[in-house]
Formats: C-alpha cells, structure tokens, sequence
C-alpha cells in the first residue's frame, strides 16, 4: 500500500489470492467471485485490465450470476440506507447525489419507484449515482421503468460496471 492507504498495482499483482480478494472486496457488491474470478489472471498491465478482466469475468457469467450480482445492490434511498447498513461504498455514492438528504415526498416516491421497477424487472434499480444528481436518477427511473427486462438487464450490467470502475480508482494509486 502507499502512503494514502491505497494499493499500488504491484502490491496487488503479488498479493496472495486472500489478500487480492479482501483488498477488492466491495468492488462488485456483495459479489466476491468476480474477484475470484480473476485473481489468476495476474499479474495485470494496469488497472484499466484489471477492470477489463473483471467485467470479462461478469460479462460472461451465466445469467443467474449476473441476477445474483444485480440482487446484491440496495435500493436506491431504500431500507437498507435508512437503518444505516448500507455497505460504506454505497453509502458514501449515495450520499454524492444527495440521496441521504431526500424530502419525505421525495423518499416516498423512490420507495414507489424502487418497488414498482423490482417488481417488473426482477432486481433492484441500479445506476452509477456519482454520475447524476436527484433529478437525472428521477428521469431514468421514469425512463427505464417502460423498458424490457433483458434491455434493463444490459443497462444495470453496464451500471455497475461503472460504479465498480470508479470503487476500484479509489482503490488502486496511479
């Protein structure tokens, strides 16, 4: 690790295969087999392959897996954010689009607008929050709420490609 806390690329590259994981553990929520997935595969040229090498391990899982890894994330200002059992990431992402300082009418209609999307699509809505605000996250929630499943399913993919790309810069030192 450097002087910041975070890994360097050569420290995770000879890390051992525990080590690996618990210093990416988070990254993909709840989802510690994408790491697994890849721990293998190394030593990595640079983070953006480390990336790549993980959203390859996910965007080849079967479909089960990739449901499994979408169920992992909470709703968006749900119950899990109220009770404060958030995992620190999500919290932290959240709480960047403002999502912790919600009016009451505004915690009530994600609540509507979580429920109604996880009724139709079979899994949490999910979108990379540090790249919109309130009022972009109502738009797409308006927006995606009408889409097919197997469409929703390649967005949410591409979502938490996003949001884990983004955990894993906080993570690994340029």
């Amino acid at each position: 690790m450097d002087e910041m806390g975070k890994w360097t690329l050569a420290d995770l590259n000879s890390a051992s295969d525990e080590d690996f994981r618990v210093a990416l553990d988070g990254l993909w929520e709840h989802s510690p087999w994408v790491i697994e997935a890849v721990a293998a595969e190394r030593p990595f040229a640079s983070w953006e392959a480390l990336a790549e090498s993980m959203w390859r391990a996910v965007s080849t899982a079967d479909e089960e897996c990739q449901l499994s890894l979408l169920r992992a994330h909470p709703d968006l200002a749900g119950k899990l954010a109220v009770a404060g059992e958030l995992t620190a990431e999500s919290a932290r992402e959240q709480a960047s689009a403002g999502l912790d300082r919600l009016t009451e009418r505004e915690f009530f209609a994600f609540n509507d607008w979580n429920e109604r999307y996880r009724r139709r699509m079979g899994f949490p809505f999910i979108i990379c929050v540090r790249e919109h605000t309130k009022s972009s996250i109502r738009a797409a929630f308006r927006r995606r709420l009408s889409a097919s499943q197997p469409d929703e399913l390649g967005v949410a993919l591409a979502e938490v490609r996003k949001i884990a790309e983004h955990r894993l810069r906080d993570r690994i030192a340029e």
